[in-house]
């Protein structure tokens, strides 16, 4: 057992998996009938409008969670937002509705086997829960693994249930249309009060959306995979929400219908006339079950995040953050686990599901407040790979969206969220309080508390920042193809080598020498996370560059440059100097390319793996190291003999792929179209991985 990081094993459609059947149990298996009750036939419409009102909290998310990649989610955005006292109200809250609503989809689990079966309800969801307990112990990928094949079933049968429901409801006899059908009359029975109440009501089935963000610290590419993930369910499932609930509307008698429970079973028997026996409604079941099972499963897993974040910020006992060899928070997931199980044998479905919507909204509103602290606090580190459309209007709207949504809920559903805020204060002031040193991001943007700024949190974003690498487009490769390298056998004072570097990107890019010694000179935040023994990283940004560059400077005898941090001064002796010059418009890009420069310097032995390479060439391709490029050798009598005496134009390479640097006679320069290859030419290409993999088993290497 150890405290370490979570495995990143999840891909895009675990994501689609985790947010769809989060979303696909409750909200369609269990509540359309008592959703119906506030605003009768409409309430299909209902269901649509919910689901744009949780739009404003999913672009929120989507942006928080790429630049954020941390297990907790929105415990944690509104931690390094808001501060550890608000991050106290939402990691308790948004935990605590998680559980109730896992909880309140567990029991679906009982409620349709009962259906069928003298079962028990609440029995039936005991064991469960047990099983998605062990399920969760072993690991995130088996975990999401059965959500995939639960949800691959799911949408099976529920297209044919939507298919066939809509194929019978416009084209058949056996079921009049909307027109005549006269379980569409009166259509809204309390108005448009009657229907926003519905749909903070089943605001509840859309919260799985949001789940992914507790787990995105063990997603891969993440900045590609949320936002994308997140769309994708949200659209597919607002669809079958839209379209389903329609059919039952048709389909069920009004007065059963608003005290369903098991509705989509009820409408599937119905249906399915034309299967043999009661075929239908055993699949509707099955779905149901699936359904319920993958919101119980995910609910599990993303929920069992929060203790471990917590404890992680010492917000929570730190024994919390343990993970065990699976790779998983055990303790976490079985003081989970134990908290549904409580609920399961003490609440009522239907006060599970307004408690659980209720907080929700309250910890959206702050999620939506958070990206506005986020923008304004000017942190360059904060660097999200997906923007929210509309800032800060789409931010705004989900505020009051929230606040008009609670307001609907009942006083029952408010108590609880205030209960949850006392209870959160009391222990931040009796607990937290003295263990946590940080503040927020909002200390950022407001000028009047600047003096409580917390410098550690710039920190804390850029470590994020170097474990999500570069992003696609990054032209950090080339630039370590253009990068100039100069080796200094003699002495020399760190002010000259300065001015020298300087003058040379000056007289390149047609810059001020003087904007960029000051530059480079500017003690940044950030700094001390670019210290390593023996390797110095400055970087300069100016207006008028189009493109990074970047220039290396070897010195075997070292040279003396004065260091500072928390407030000491002293001299270290530098044999590496990393240059870096960005456009004044990249302030991101640059940070994420010095990034990566900072996890190829903290490679073992990195300074005398670097003064080992003799030529710039392997100087490069060390620094470059990864599985985009490789080296080829022109020689006679093998596979690439035939690339001697062509024009680099003349050859045919697969598209992607561009030979980078060529080394001849022990001099390395960037080639172009016009240059003739020659025997004992070394090439570096570079490009896609896979075309390289391709590549290397044509040629031979050398």
């Amino acid at each position: 057992m150890e405290k370490a990081k979570l495995k990143k094993e999840l891909g895009l459609f675990d994501v689609f998996a985790i947010s769809t059947g989060a979303m696909f149990s409750s909200g369609f298996f269990l509540l359309p009938g008592l959703a119906s009750q506030y605003t009768g036939p409409s309430v299909f419409l209902a269901y649509l409008v919910s689901g744009l009102f949780i739009l404003p909290a999913m672009f929120s998310i989507a942006e928080i969670a790429t630049a954020l990649p941390r297990a907790g989610g929105t415990y944690y955005f509104l931690d390094r937002s808001l501060g550890p006292l608000v991050g106290t109200i939402g990691g308790f809250g948004t935990y605590l509705s998680l559980v109730f609503k896992t909880a309140f989809a567990i029991i679906g689990i009982g409620a349709y086997a009962a259906v069928f079966w003298d079962v028990p309800v609440k029995a039936v969801a005991v064991a469960a829960t047990m099983v998605f307990m062990g399920i969760n112990l072993i690991g995130a990928k088996k975990t999401s693994g059965l959500q995939s094949f639960l949800i691959i079933f799911l949408l099976v049968v529920l297209g044919g249930f939507i298919f066939e429901g809509l194929y019978t409801v416009f084209f058949t006899e056996r079921v009049e249309g909307p027109s005549v059908n006269d379980h569409f009359k009166p259509f809204f029975t309390n108005g448009i009060d009657g229907v926003i109440s519905a749909a903070g009501f089943v605001f509840v089935s859309y919260l799985g959306l949001t789940k992914v963000a507790s787990v995105a610290e063990e997603i891969k590419n993440p900045e590609r995979n949320i936002p994308m993930g997140m769309l994708l369910s949200l659209v597919v499932t607002s669809i079958i929400y839209f379209l389903g609930v329609f059919i039952m509307v048709a389909l069920i008698e009004p007065d059963k219908f608003a005290t369903e429970l098991a509705p989509a079973a009820t409408a599937a028997e119905k249906l399915f006339k034309w299967l043999p026996g009661e075929t239908g409604t055993y699949l509707m079941v099955g779905a149901a079950m699936a359904a319920f099972a993958s919101t119980g499963n995910a609910g599990l897993l993303s929920s069992s995040r929060y203790p471990f974040a917590m404890g992680r910020d010492k917000l929570f006992p730190a024994k919390f953050s343990t993970v065990g060899k699976s790779g998983t928070p055990f303790l976490s997931i079985l003081l989970t686990t134990g908290i549904i199980l409580l609920l399961i044998l003490t609440l009522s479905e239907e006060g599970i599901a307004k408690i659980a919507s209720a907080f929700q909204l309250f910890i959206f509103m702050l999620i939506n407040f958070s990206v506005i602290v986020f923008r304004k606090s000017n942190i360059e580190s904060y660097d999200p790979g997906f923007k929210s459309p509309l800032y800060p209007w789409m931010q705004i709207a989900g505020i009051f969206i929230s606040l008009m949504l609670i307001v609907y809920m009942g006083w029952m559903a408010v108590l609880f969220t205030l209960l949850i805020t006392i209870a959160s204060v009391l222990w931040y002031y009796y607990y937290a309080r003295e263990k946590v040193k940080r503040e927020g991001a909002i200390f950022h943007w407001f000028a009047l508390l600047g003096k409580y700024q917390y410098a550690e949190l710039e920190n804390e974003f850029m470590t994020i920042l170097k474990e999500k690498g570069l992003r696609e487009g990054d032209p950090f490769d080339e630039t370590i193809i253009r990068a100039r390298i100069t080796s200094i056998e003699k002495d020399m004072d760190f002010e000259t080598l300065l001015i020298k570097v300087a003058e040379t990107f000056a007289t390149e890019m047609h810059v001020s020498r003087e904007t960029l010694v000051n530059e480079f000179l500017t003690t940044s935040a950030i700094e001390p996370a670019l210290i390593i023994p023996e390797v110095s990283i400055l970087y300069a940004k100016s207006e008028g560059i189009d493109h990074p560059s970047l220039h290396i400077v070897l010195s075997s005898r070292g040279i003396r440059k004065p260091v500072g941090k928390g407030g000491i001064s002293s001299e270290d002796y530098i044999r590496i100097f990393f240059f870096l010059v960005n456009p004044s418009s990249e302030s991101r890009q640059q940070l994420r390319m010095l990034s990566r420069l900072i996890d190829i310097i903290e490679r073992e032995d990195f300074v005398e793996e670097i003064f080992d390479h003799k030529s710039h060439r392997k100087i490069k391709e060390y620094l470059l190291h990864n599985e985009r490029y490789f080296t080829l050798r022109l020689l006679p009598n093998t596979s690439q003999a035939d690339l001697i005496g062509k024009k680099l134009k003349e050859v045919k390479f697969p598209a992607g792929v561009l030979v980078a640097l060529i080394e001849r006679d022990s001099e390395t320069f960037a080639p172009n179209g016009e240059t003739l290859l020659q025997e004992h030419d070394v090439l570096t290409l570079i490009g896609d991985p896979k075309v390289i993999s391709r590549l290397l088993q044509e040629y031979l290497i050398n």
